[in-house]
This record gives C-alpha cells, sequence and structure tokens, in this order.
C-alpha cells in the first residue's frame, strides 16, 4: 500500500471521541480541553504566586507596621514565587496551554500527532504542580534557597526548608521536565507531520514558529536542568558530592568532599537562559499575530522574523555565564559571553523593528487585545535596554545583587510576557468561548496594570542604582542608603497591591462573558489564519468537521490591494477571491 503523509490523511474517523463527562472534560484527549487545563492550573498555581509576592512588598514597604511573615517565610515565599511564576505559569501557560490550542488549528490538523501522551503531559504537569505545592505541608515548609537553588547553601541546616522543602522542589522539577518532554516531542511532530495541504513552513503563522522553536530549545536545554536536580538530590539522600564541597557547619565537618557549587550554576543557567526564550519566543509569535490582524496590515519582514526567532533560539545557547560573572572567571570568558549577549540583541531588536513598521500607516484598531500588545512592545524595550547594561560584566558587577536586576528581570520575564497573555486572551476569547468579552472592563484592566507596572519597576532600577540589595528581609539601618529609599519602597508597594488587586477585572470580566457575554461571530476580527476559519466555534473535537482544509497562501493577507475584503483568509483560493470593480 502507498504511504500517504499524515498532512494528507484525514484521521477523523481515528480520533478518541469522548462517551462520558470523565473522558471528555478530566481524560480528555482533544488538545483543546488539555489546552484549559494547563491554563488553569498555571493560573492558579500563578495567583498563589501573586498573593507570595504581595506579601513580600508588604513586608519591605511597611516593615515596621506589618508583621505577617518572619524572614524564614520571606525567604521561603522569594524561593517559590520565582520559581513558580518562571517554570509551573508562565513556561507551562504559554507552551502547554496557547501551544496546545493553537498548533492544531492553525496548521490544520484535528488534533496533536498523539493525545494521549498530551494527555499525560498535563496529568504529569498537575502532579509536578502538586509536589511542589506540598512543601507548604512538611515540617520546616519550602525550600528558601532562593528560586536559583544555588547549593551548598540549599542543603546546609542554616537554610529554611533544608531537609523535605528541597527534596520536593527537587522532586517536582523532575516531574515537570517529564511532562514537558512528553508535551514538546508532541508539538515538534505535529508541527513536522501533520500540517495541512498547502501549509509550508513559511505559511505557518509566527506563533506556530515560536512555539516550535521554544519548544527545540527546552528538549535540549530541560535535560541540563534535570542532570543537576538527580545530581543534587544524590548530594542530599545519599551523600554524594557533585556540588557540595568540603564545607565545616556549626563546627562539625561535613562527609562531602571536592564538589563544585559553580558546575550547578553551569548547569543551571545552561537551562535557565534559554528558558527566558522558552518564554519569550512564543510571546513573540501571539503578539506578532494579534498586531498584525488588529493593525490590518501583514506582518513586516515575515521571513526576517522567522529567522531572527531561529538566530535567537541558536544564540540563547551560547550566553548562559551572563548571569555568573559575580561567580569569578577568566576575563577572556567575561568578554566571550558579554559579546554574545550583545549580539543576540541583535536578531532581538529586529523584531522590535518589525512589530514598529507593522503598526506604521496600519488601519490600527484599538481594542483591548491591541492595547496589551502595544503595551508589551514598551516594557519589552525598556527591560531590552536595561539587559544591554547587565550583560556588560563592569556594570553587573556592582549591581548584580541590587534591585536593578530585580527591575530588569521582572520587565522582561514578568511583565512583558503577561501583557502578551492578556493580549492573546482577549483576542481568542471569542473562538475559545463562543462568546464577546467586556471591552470597557478590559480597557480599565489594561490601564491599571500597565500603568501600575512601571510604578512598581521604574522606582526599582533607582533604587539598584542607589545600591539598595535584593533578597533581604529588612535594610535596617544602613549608612549608604537614604531615607527616601524606603519612601519609594512603601510607594512601589502600594503599586504592586493595586496591580495585584486590579487582576480581579480580568477574571470578572471573563466568567462573567461567559455566559452574558455577546455571542461573537466565527471571526469577529476579521483575522486571515486559519484557526478562526474552522466551522465550528468554539471549535468542537475534530475542529474542520468532514475535510481538513486546503492551504492556499500565508497568514497575513491583510488589506491586500484590489480585494473587496480587507483580509483573505489562508483556505481561500485565489478564484473565490472577490475582488474591487473598476467602478468601485
Amino acid at each position: 500500500m502507498a504511504y500517504v503523509p499524515l498532512a494528507d490523511q484525514d484521521n477523523e474517523a481515528d480520533l478518541h471521541h469522548p462517551h462520558s463527562w470523565v473522558t471528555k472534560y478530566v481524560w480528555s484527549q482533544d488538545h483543546k480541553v488539555i489546552a484549559i487545563q494547563y491554563g488553569g492550573t498555571a493560573i492558579l498555581v500563578g495567583i498563589a504566586a501573586l498573593m507570595l509576592s504581595l506579601l513580600m512588598r508588604m513586608q519591605l514597604g511597611f516593615p515596621e507596621t506589618f508583621d505577617l511573615i518572619d524572614p524564614n517565610a520571606y525567604y521561603q515565599s522569594v524561593t517559590m514565587h520565582g520559581m513558580i511564576m518562571v517554570v509551573y505559569m508562565l513556561t507551562a501557560l504559554l507552551l502547554g496551554g496557547f501551544g496546545n490550542y493553537m498548533v492544531p488549528l492553525m496548521i490544520g490538523a484535528r488534533d496533536m500527532v498523539f493525545p494521549f501522551l498530551n494527555m499525560l503531559s498535563f496529568w504529569f504537569y498537575l502532579a509536578s504542580v502538586l509536589i511542589l505545592m506540598a512543601s507548604f505541608l512538611v515540617g520546616g515548609g519550602p525550600t528558601g534557597a532562593g528560586w536559583t537553588l544555588y547549593p551548598p547553601q540549599a542543603t546546609l541546616a542554616g537554610t529554611p526548608g533544608h531537609d523535605m522543602g528541597i527534596i520536593l522542589m527537587l522532586m517536582s522539577l523532575a516531574v515537570f521536565v517529564v511532562a514537558f518532554t512528553m508535551g514538546g516531542l508532541n508539538y515538534v511532530t505535529t508541527i513536522l507531520q501533520n500540517r495541512a495541504r498547502g501549509m509550508t513552513l513559511m505559511r505557518m503563522p509566527l506563533t506556530v514558529w515560536g512555539i516550535f522553536v521554544a519548544t527545540v530549545l527546552g528538549l535540549f536545554a530541560f535535560p541540563a536542568l534535570l542532570v543537576s536536580v538527580i545530581m543534587m538530590t544524590f548530594d542530599t539522600l545519599l551523600g554524594t558530592s557533585f556540588f557540595m564541597p568540603a564545607i565545616i557547619e556549626s563546627g562539625t565537618a561535613l562527609d562531602h568532599n571536592g564538589g563544585s557549587p559553580v558546575l550547578f550554576q553551569h548547569l543551571f543557567w545552561f537551562f535557565g537562559h534559554p528558558e527566558v526564550y522558552i518564554v519569550a519566543l512564543p510571546a513573540f509569535g501571539l503578539v506578532s499575530d494579534v498586531l498584525s490582524t488588529h493593525a490590518r496590515k501583514n506582518i513586516f519582514g515575515y521571513r526576517m522574523m522567522v529567522w531572527a526567532i531561529i538566530a535567537i533560539g541558536g544564540l540563547s545557547f551560547i550566553v548562559w555565564a551572563h548571569h555568573m560573572y559575580v561567580s569569578g572567571m577568566n576575563p577572556y570568558f567575561g568578554f566571550f559571553f558579554a559579546t554574545t549577549t550583545l549580539i543576540i540583541a541583535v536578531p532581538t531588536a529586529l523584531k522590535v523593528y518589525n512589530w514598529v513598521l507593522t503598526l506604521w500607516e496600519g488601519d490600527i484598531r484599538l481594542n483591548a487585545p491591541m492595547y496589551f500588545a502595544i503595551g508589551f512592545i514598551f516594557t519589552f524595550i525598556h527591560g531590552g535596554l536595561t539587559g544591554l547594561f547587565l550583560g556588560n560584566v563592569v556594570i553587573d558587577l556592582p549591581l548584580s545583587d541590587t534591585y536593578f536586576v530585580v527591575a530588569h528581570f521582572h520587565m522582561v520575564m514578568g511583565v512583558s510576557p503577561v501583557l502578551v497573555i492578556f493580549a492573546s486572551l482577549y483576542h481568542w476569547y471569542p473562538k475559545m468561548s463562543g462568546r464577546m468579552y467586556h471591552e470597557g472592563l478590559a480597557k480599565l484592566h489594561f490601564w491599571i496594570t500597565f500603568l501600575g507596572t512601571y510604578a512598581i519597576y521604574l522606582p526599582m532600577h533607582y533604587l539598584g542604582f542607589l545600591g539598595v540589595p535584593r533578597r533581604y528581609y529588612a535594610l535596617g539601618q544602613t549608612d549608604f542608603i537614604p531615607e527616601s529609599a524606603q519612601d519609594l519602597n512603601a510607594g512601589i508597594t502600594i503599586a504592586a497591591l493595586i496591580v495585584g488587586s486590579a487582576q480581579i477585572l480580568f477574571f470578572i470580566n471573563i466568567l462573567w462573558s461567559l455566559r452574558n457575554g455577546k455571542k461573537a461571530e466565527s471571526n469577529p476580527w476579521g483575522a486571515a489564519s486559519l484557526e478562526w476559519q474552522t466551522p465550528d466555534t468554539p471549535p468542537i473535537h475534530g475542529n474542520w468537521g468532514k475535510e481538513l482544509p486546503t492551504v492556499y497562501r500565508w497568514a497575513y493577507d491583510y488589506s491586500v490591494p484590489g480585494a473587496k475584503e480587507d483580509f483573505i483568509p489562508q483556505n481561500m483560493a485565489d478564484a473565490d477571491v472577490e475582488m474591487e470593480s473598476k467602478s468601485d
């Protein structure tokens, strides 16, 4: 029998259709339900991390007024907030949530290539979250070693959660890597092998490109985290010395000898810096599609954007040690990593230019998704510029342990991707739910969030220049820090409380609109990409009804000269495009 490529097979009959409520919503193999399970879990654990950050801010802003957490709980909050937000919220939401929902729809597939493996991926992710959160329930609480988990501090008795807390953290990360690997292999195989007829690689939306390259990065980077987690677990439980040097604790020599703490840092950051782009690249793709749709213009420099995504992915593996300047290194290595850090800024800057040029002379629709997308451009530029400072060895050394790093990291890895997430949720909400959200409430949500985050993080840059150290539970009386720094800390805390509270508007809007929102049209934005062309809204299991679509063009045919409509769907043949008559 002749081989038929996956892209030319219509396997609707092979789908695992649910036969009960449990198989439809719990043990579901539908990529859309799995995406919502991923997204819902990530958002819930993200709310927990947000609450931890507000507790920290209350302590920093009003140390003499509130007595909510002690020093141990403060460092545990710092650790759990950072790890949850970076790994369990952002990575899971952007790849597990948006990746699962968008990839099959955008490439014209009925589902992922391996639906059962996709289901397992979510349940392993949920298990990793439950293991992590269980550390709040054990004696000593969660680890307080900082989200980077540097040894030997992480396992020594003076660190909060040095026994079961750190073990549960390491177990959770190992299970998370297994979940990511299941999902990642599924994404790569689906994108390469299961595209619709006519969907060439250079016709794929940038969202799919961002998810694809980020997944490849994860498949190469997460093993470094996994082996470091296993080695640290052995050091803690079995007394090995992978990372533990000869050390004396409370006057007693421990049974460790010859380990290298710096080796752990290399392994962690070999994962850690690609992790920045595992989060950023899907966000880059999502925001590109939102900007193009609502500017009614094709994305500027599509091929350049694709190659920039690939270049960023490749370069992300040779910049990791700029996180380790303060660990000490040969000056030639410092020069190398400072140089690669500047080089990776080039394709990133190209993407920013192309976003701005996409907006240039566009027929911009200033709705909520566009507000958040444009807000992302501002925050990403500002966060990226401060990264150029920190990539320079001479500047990084005095700033590394100050609030300047906190401000930079949150602008790039916190505020920017979260703004893209909100832009994307508002943009694709009509397709996911079949309802329209409340536009006024969404815009109010944007303005409080956008202005509030600047009120939080701009002053932090100044605190960093003053030399205010990060990670401190209380500053006390410090000669080189002026009293005005505490006033700034109080103002930052008030802004953080307002921004945190404002996120309630988002949940009110989304949940209220599920029942009471105006019924959405199948393509309310007039988008050209394939996911908006499904016969049902929301799409049913199998996505495409009886026949898979055929793709005739790229995803960005907006405002085509001579065309009657200001967009041409990807699955519309040239012969079916209605042109303006000469009399018009």
